[in-house]
């Protein structure tokens, strides 16, 4: 759970299982579900450096110290990866008792997969015509699996690249795009686009006002259609953000957030809200 920066410090931690159910008990007092994301196939490099019999080359891998898309994913051919996936999987269902676990799914390079005789091998016995299809594979056994737990599963909108089952929600980061298309196809969507929601981005890119006016429902869609969209989420991504940062980028934007979530186009007044705002600050 830690690993060695750059410079030469530590960086890292975790949580046991006795804070996880402290803090999954204090969100349901206030009526909040916390949902894990166990990031699969892609971004898993930190699991492979330590497990790296579930890649496809068998690594030696290092773990990573800065942001990016790393070629090192798990191995759809290797059976003992989705057995490594589901214990993991156990566990996580085991302390989080809500109904949905997001899985990623997004940001996978296909380089290993093209290259690994075990993935070619798969892809021949189950009939698939390229890797992402094999991609579709690999996120349908895992649904299969969750679905049986009596979980639902979310993963970003890269899984509309291929088949999923009926019961998938998909959540949008990349533009509306995958909401529109989600809910199109029948599936239930969140809406979480890079251009309003990620409050990670600083103020000159999405500022309060931006956020006020952000429209969660796609356009295009039909009355029936709409029903689909779930809500929306903004997104902290917190590595390297100290408490303080992380406050400053939430607060007072995450109110915006929920005013355009829960209240109708039709009754939203900005100079409204700014006033009201002003009130939060003291908190």
């Amino acid at each position: 759970a830690y690993r060695q920066e750059k410079d030469g410090s530590t960086y890292g931690g975790f949580y046991s299982q006795e804070q996880i159910k402290e803090v999954v008990s204090y969100a349901k007092e206030r009526g909040v579900a916390v949902v894990p994301e166990i990031e699969l196939p892609g971004h898993s490099l930190a699991a492979l450096a330590a497990y790296p019999q579930y890649s496809c080359t068998g690594g030696p891998f290092e773990v990573e110290t800065d942001w990016g898309v790393f070629k090192e994913i798990y191995c759809a051919g290797n059976e003992q990866t989705f057995t490594f996936i589901k214990n993991i999987l156990d566990e996580v269902i085991e302390l989080f008792p809500a109904e949905y676990i997001h899985i990623g799914g997004d940001e996978v390079p296909k380089y290993r997969w093209e290259r690994c005789s075990k993935c070619k091998k798969r892809m021949m016995e189950e009939s698939l015509e390229d890797v992402h299809e094999l991609q579709s594979y690999f996120i349908q056994r895992i649904e299969t699996y969750l679905s049986r737990k009596g979980k639902k599963l979310i993963g970003w909108d890269e899984i509309l690249e291929g088949e999923i089952a009926s019961g998938v929600t998909v959540q949008s980061w990349r533009g509306m795009k995958g909401a529109a298309k989600a809910a199109k196809s029948g599936h239930d969507a969140i809406v979480s686009p890079t251009s309003h929601a990620y409050f990670d981005y600083d103020l000159d890119a999405i500022d309060l006002r931006k956020v006020y006016y952000f429209d969660p429902i796609p356009e295009g869609l039909t009355k029936e259609e709409e029903k689909h969209i779930l809500g929306g989420e903004c997104n902290m991504w917190s590595e390297y953000a100290p408490q303080d940062m992380v406050d400053s980028k939430v607060f007072p934007r995450l109110l915006a957030m929920s005013e355009v979530l829960w209240t109708a186009p039709e009754q939203k007044d900005y100079a409204s809200f700014y006033n009201r705002v002003q009130d939060h600050y003291s908190r």
